[in-house]
C-alpha cells in the first residue's frame, strides 16, 4: 500500500514522581497510578475536538420512523372501511409517524401524513434516527483520527498480531487517534492507538486534513467526502471544523467524484427512485437535503432508516447521521458561498471492499 500519514508523532516527556511537594508543580497536572504520579512538565494542550452543538430546532430525534409493508395500503380514515388513498407498493419503504389512534374495533392504526393511515400490520417496529454524532473540530489535528466501524474486537499488542486480552473490547463508533502506522506483509496497515494498542485499518474509518480544492477560495465552507475512508470533514478555508462518518452508495449506485456545489437545499424531501425494479425506494421526510450533484441527483442528506455509518449503504447519495446532516446544514447556510462539496477516493490504489454487508437494499 501506498498510502502514508503525513502526520510526525509528537514525543510527550513525563516526570514520575512520589508526590507533589513544590508550589512550582501545582501547575503541572498529574495523574495518580500505582501509588506514584505520572506527570507532564509541558503546557497542557488546549482540547482540539469537542461535542458538536446542540441543535435548537432539532426535529429529527424527537420523530419516530416506520418502515412500510411490500404493498401496503393506504387509507383516508382510521379503518378498513375508509377510502385506499393509494398502495405502497414493493420496495424499500419508510415515512414518519405523524400520529396514532386506536379505532373502537382496537385497532391501532399510524398516520404517516395528514389524511393518510396504515396498519400497524402494515409496518414494521417503529425505529429511532440514530445517536452517533460527529466530532467538533476546534483547530486543525495534529494527526489522522476517526471511528471503530466494524463490531466489537480486541486490539493486538503488535501489527498484524492476534488479538491481545490484556486490551479492553473496543466498540463500534468509539473515538481515537492514530499515532503510527505500519504496513503488513499483505499490505495491511495496522494503526497505532499510541498506547500499545494496534488496530488493523479494516475496523476503522479515519479523517486525515488535506488542503482545499483549487475551486474554493480562502474563506469559503467546503466538505470533503471520502468514499474510501467513508468520511466527512468540514472546512472554513484551511481549517477543519468538523468530521464526521457517512455513507456512500453502493457499487451499484456510486457517489461520483468531482468538485460541487449545493444547488438546492430542503429542510424536508421526499425521495423515490428506481420505480418498477427490485431497488425501488420511497423515503419520506428525508432530512436537511444538500443537492450538489445535479446530472445525478445526489445530495448530502440525514438518513434515519440505517445505522452503518462508516460503510457504504446508500442509492448514491451521501448519507449522514442525522444530527450531523443538521449541523452541516445549518452551518453552511451561514456561508457567503454556495457550500462547495469536494469528491474524491483518498487511495484509490488500495481498495478494500467497505460495503454493508448486513443488507443489500439501500434507500436514496
Amino acid at each position: 500500500m501506498q498510502r502514508t500519514l503525513r502526520y510526525l508523532i509528537p514525543s510527550i516527556l513525563i516526570l514520575t514522581l512520589f508526590g507533589v511537594r513544590s508550589a512550582a508543580a501545582a501547575n503541572i497536572k498529574c495523574l495518580p497510578l500505582a501509588g506514584q504520579y505520572i506527570c507532564s512538565i509541558l503546557p497542557q494542550p488546549k482540547p482540539r475536538f469537542a461535542p458538536p452543538e446542540a441543535i435548537q430546532d432539532n426535529f429529527i430525534m424527537d420523530t419516530s420512523y416506520v418502515r412500510l409493508a411490500d404493498y401496503a395500503d393506504i387509507y383516508t380514515e382510521p379503518t378498513r372501511s375508509s377510502s385506499i388513498i393509494r398502495n405502497a407498493g414493493d420496495g424499500y419503504l419508510f415515512s414518519s409517524v405523524a400520529g396514532k389512534f386506536r379505532n373502537d374495533a382496537g385497532e391501532l392504526w399510524i398516520m404517516i401524513n395528514p389524511g393518510e393511515w396504515v396498519h400497524v400490520d402494515d409496518t414494521t417496529v417503529e425505529t429511532k434516527a440514530t445517536e452517533f454524532r460527529g466530532i467538533r473540530v476546534l483547530e486543525n489535528p495534529v494527526r489522522p483520527f476517526g471511528w471503530v466501524v466494524s463490531r466489537n474486537f480486541v486490539p493486538s499488542s503488535e501489527p498484524g498480531g492476534e488479538e491481545d486480552p490484556q486490551f479492553a473490547e473496543m466498540l463500534r463508533y468509539d473515538f481515537v487517534e492514530i499515532y503510527d502506522a505500519v504496513e503488513d506483509k499483505e499490505g495491511w496497515l495496522w494503526y497505532s492507538m499510541g498506547d500499545g494498542r494496534w488496530v488493523k485499518q479494516t475496523h476503522l474509518s479515519i479523517v486525515e486534513r488535506d488542503p482545499r480544492p483549487a475551486e474554493v477560495g480562502e474563506d469559503e465552507f467546503w466538505v470533503e467526502v471520502d468514499l474510501y475512508e467513508q468520511t466527512l470533514a468540514a472546512y472554513e478555508g484551511d481549517n477543519m471544523v468538523f468530521a464526521t462518518l457517512i455513507s456512500s452508495g453502493l457499487n451499484r449506485w456510486p457517489t461520483y467524484e468531482g468538485i460541487f456545489q449545493v444547488e438546492q437545499r430542503f429542510r424536508a424531501a421526499k425521495m423515490s427512485g428506481a420505480e418498477g425494479r427490485v431497488d425501488y425506494y420511497y423515503v419520506e421526510d428525508v432530512p436537511h437535503t444538500m443537492y450538489f450533484d445535479m446530472v445525478n441527483q445526489i445530495a448530502l442528506h440525514g438518513a434515519y432508516w440505517h445505522d452503518r455509518f462508516g460503510y457504504k449503504h446508500s442509492h448514491g447519495c451521501v448519507n449522514m447521521p442525522p444530527q450531523d446532516s443538521e449541523w452541516v446544514y445549518q452551518w453552511s447556510a451561514e456561508a457567503e458561498n454556495d457550500l462547495w462539496v469536494w469528491v474524491h477516493t483518498s487511495d484509490p490504489q488500495h481498495y478494500f471492499t467497505r460495503y454493508d454487508q448486513e443488507e443489500s437494499f439501500a434507500g436514496p
